[in-house]
């Protein structure tokens, strides 16, 4: 599904509820747990039925994806970019009032 109102839609048939109810994250196992940590083990529809947030996560992500991937296996398929890599040169500077070295990027 490549909108994300369409995932809603799906969510909604699925637990029940209304459009406004659902919500987005990231799509692998280290967001779902993310959203359970952020909205509780449980979201409670606008029916007032109460359905484990990771159901409702899982379900979303294998929609995407047709599986569940680790963070670990959402990282290495990104593609870096040249952006990515750029820094600038680094010094260390000597603070003069505890002489504790101080890095900056130039």
């Amino acid at each position: 599904m490549a909108h994300p109102y369409h995932h809603v839609l799906s969510s909604v048939k699925k637990w029940g509820g209304s459009v406004d109810d659902c919500k987005a994250l990231r799509h692998h196992a280290e967001g779902i747990f993310m959203a359970e940590t952020i909205f509780g083990p449980t979201i409670t529809l606008s029916t007032g039925h109460m359905i484990p947030t990771r159901w409702v996560g899982e379900q979303h992500v294998r929609e995407d994806l047709g599986f569940i991937p680790s963070f670990a296996d959402w990282v290495k398929a990104i593609r870096p970019e040249p952006w990515m890599g750029r820094s600038g040169r680094t010094e260390v500077l000597v603070d003069a009032y505890c002489a504790t070295p101080v890095l900056e990027a130039r």
